[in-house]
């Protein structure tokens, strides 16, 4: 690569990591946490949970295999991405590669990022720093390519209410079938809207703080999204509100968390949370156990459940709650990802669990 222009990455510990610049040539501030994937970085990239943050990958080479069309359906759904844009605001990684090969690949990682106006930064030790955010916790950091000025404080996005940020702005309608199923977007990703639509029924998305106990439907699903689930006081509520219906009710990760809250549970920030294709949850009260995906940074206190409520997965190397469920009504949620994309499919069989009870 000619040209290289030299960058850091500043964490707000003092530390500093020097590398080279790629993708957009400017300065960005986050959160720094990391994910120890080893692919789907187009996916990760646009997946809305990433709001505000910058995310450093651990495999250590990125960008071999290009980046696809972005691809939509006639209902503008995204076909390869998880939402219409990147979300993070920087990206860490070890070894860059400027030559990509791939069947789907229509330009490369670098080519994206500055198209999308993300910083990046390569040629850092990503195992290092990864061990940084796991003795210390994440915390704030910023790329700042050399002849650009930038340095601390900066804005915590924890304080900001990232969900209204990546939130749908009116109600959508997708598809036709039988069973209606309400979506509130808290920052969705496509292939959850993928799963249901190939399931054969009909989706209404709307968003964050939209009253949807006004609409009729068969099932209400509560999706993933990014920040702290604290923010979204009126989504809790209107969720409460559902719990007073016979209604079938899913959430996946901030859905976990809000349905929690919801049911009178607390939640809390973790010290790094948990990025990767290959967190390894258990169903309570059986031997079942899958290999998940996972992008959260806040978690449910299982302590705090209470009747009639019940802690339903947990996290085999932490101990940290997975979902909870109702123990008489339909009610029930993961902070993993069964639609996967990127990493293993073994969950999906939780939307089939869903569809069958509307």
């Amino acid at each position: 690569m000619k040209n290289k222009i030299g960058a850091v990455l500043k964490l707000e510990n003092g530390m500093e990591f020097r590398g080279w610049s790629f993708g957009y040539e400017q300065a960005c501030d986050g959160e720094v946490v990391f994910s120890t994937a080893m692919v789907g970085y187009p996916e990760s990239l646009t997946d809305p949970s990433y709001s505000g943050q910058i995310l450093c990958v651990t495999y250590p080479l990125i960008g071999n295999y290009g980046v696809p069309e972005q691809g939509l359906t006639s209902e503008n759904i995204s076909t390869n991405f998880e939402s219409e844009k990147i979300w993070t605001r920087g990206l860490i990684i070890s070894d860059y590669s400027y030559q990509y090969s791939h069947w789907d690949a229509v330009k490369s990682l670098d080519e994206w990022l500055k198209e999308q106006k993300i910083p990046a930064i390569y040629g850092v030790d990503t195992r290092e720093i990864t061990k940084v955010l796991r003795n210390n916790g994440s915390m704030l950091g910023m790329i700042v390519p050399d002849g650009v000025e930038k340095d601390f404080p900066v804005a915590d996005p924890n304080a900001v209410n990232q969900i209204a940020l990546v939130s749908c702005k009116e109600v959508i309608r997708y598809g036709s079938g039988d069973k209606k199923v309400v979506l509130v977007d808290c920052g969705v990703k496509h292939n959850i809207l993928r799963c249901f639509l190939d399931r054969g029924v009909e989706l209404i998305r709307v968003p964050w703080d939209y009253d949807f106990n006004q609409l009729e439907y068969d099932g209400l699903f509560i999706s993933n999204g990014p920040g702290n689930p604290e923010f979204c006081e009126i989504t809790i509520n209107n969720i409460r509100k559902a719990y007073e219906k016979d209604k079938p009710i899913f959430g996946i990760c901030m859905g976990n968390q809000l349905m929690a809250r919801a049911a009178g549970a607390s939640t809390y920030k973790m010290k790094y949370g948990h990025r990767s294709h290959n967190q390894p949850v258990r169903m309570n009260g059986t031997n079942n156990c899958f290999i998940t995906s996972q992008n959260h940074g806040y978690a449910v206190d299982d302590n705090t459940l209470s009747e009639p409520w019940e802690t339903w997965f947990s996290n085999m190397n932490d101990g940290t709650n997975e979902g909870i469920r109702h123990k008489t009504k339909a009610f029930c949620s993961v902070q993993f990802h069964p639609e996967a994309s990127s990493g293993p499919t073994d969950t999906q069989f939780l939307f089939d669990e869903f569809i069958s009870k509307l």
